[in-house]
């Protein structure tokens, strides 16, 4: 088994890392306060692996109730926020009642602030499926909703207790899904881990296999990654503001089109290429490594275009993301393969340019 630690002091935790820990939930029982939890998952993880979960946590006497909410983006909002918490009420939730989110990303978001708010504070420990949330959205206590003009405007910090990430899960994801996780792999080698990118170039083929050795070190590394930024700066203040690249552009991209045709990643994916684009017009990216971050997203099956959308319709939604500080758009861009950095000074009829380049 391999573990990562989340080093916050008294609200650190770990990241368990291994096929087939699903079925420990002897793993889960010191972050339990009371022998009581509610599994918040979707119609397509249910079936794979809830009768599992509630099987291991059973097994060791903790009551286990459930809510199965619909999968997708679009159920990202208030609606189905308040299934979790009738969900809660039927199960006479106390405030020692731990939820656990069992899904991806959306499942995390959505089961981390249901858990933030009900009786103000429930214990919240992760169990994401998917590669992205494995490597990303499960670590760190970034919880939310989506609003209709913006993504994740509606939210909290709330770190979980303990995440438990069995790369098992991932055999029965989609290969799209697998390949949108992949952007946020590849997320950590451009941000901070030029060796890890160098990695990547080597390996992407044998984590589109999924080679059991090479999925456990990407994951692995993606969280020591994570870890040690939110370490640094929780409720990012600083750092912990590298880790949207791309992400400006790719939530710009997942509200125009309405959270239903492009994946996370894939909007990520096509984020970080025109972050790329302004990098290079502003000469901060070589023409080399920004020919390298292309093809290494081409090569992980990830667009490098967005869609054909107006850009003054992108910079309407810019402008309304959460990375906005005094009016200004804090974009995170990149001095070198490893080296990225968080600016507000980028003239306007650059990033044009790069969106007339990567747009369409």
């Amino acid at each position: 088994m391999r573990i990562v630690s989340v080093d916050l002091g008294a609200r650190s935790y770990p990241i368990w890392i291994d096929e087939g820990i699903l079925s420990h939930g002897e793993l889960m029982l010191p972050y339990l306060p009371q022998p009581k939890g509610v599994i918040v998952t979707n119609t397509t993880v249910a079936p794979l692996y809830l009768a599992g979960l509630r099987a291991a946590l059973e097994r060791h006497g903790v009551a286990v109730s459930a809510v199965v909410l619909p999968d997708g983006e679009r159920y990202k909002n208030w609606e189905t926020l308040q299934t979790i918490f009738d969900a809660l009420v039927d199960a006479r939730a106390e405030r020692e009642t731990a939820v656990i989110a069992l899904g991806g990303g959306v499942i995390g978001d959505m089961a981390g602030f249901a858990a933030a708010c009900w009786q103000r504070g429930a214990p919240f420990l992760q169990v994401p499926t998917t590669l992205l949330a494995q490597v990303d959205s499960s670590v760190g206590g970034k919880t939310a909703i989506n609003h209709p003009r913006g993504k994740n405007l509606i939210g909290a910090f709330y770190q979980p207790r303990a995440v438990l990430i069995d790369t098992a899960t991932l055999r029965t994801l989609p290969a799209r899904e697998l390949r949108a996780g992949l952007a946020e792999v590849i997320k950590y080698g451009l941000i901070r881990d030029a060796a890890f990118f160098e990695w990547l170039e080597h390996r992407i083929e044998s984590l589109l296999a999924l080679d059991a050795e090479s999925i456990a070190i990407a994951v692995e590394r993606s969280c020591r990654n994570k870890a040690e930024v939110v370490a640094a700066d929780e409720t990012e203040r600083g750092v912990r503001a590298t880790l949207n690249l791309g992400h400006t552009f790719g939530h710009a991209i997942e509200t125009a089109t309405g959270y239903t045709q492009w994946l996370h990643g894939e909007a990520v994916a096509a984020g970080m290429m025109i972050a790329a684009e302004v990098s290079l017009r502003l000469g901060w990216l070589t023409e080399n490594d920004c020919a390298r971050i292309e093809g290494l997203l081409i090569r992980a099956g990830l667009p490098v275009r967005g869609p054909a959308l107006d850009t003054d319709q992108v910079w309407q939604l810019m402008t309304g993301d959460k990375k906005v500080v005094g009016g200004k758009i804090r974009f995170v861009l990149l001095k070198g393969i490893g080296e990225a950095v968080v600016t507000a000074d980028v003239p306007k009829t650059v990033v044009d340019a790069a969106l007339a380049a990567r747009l369409g």
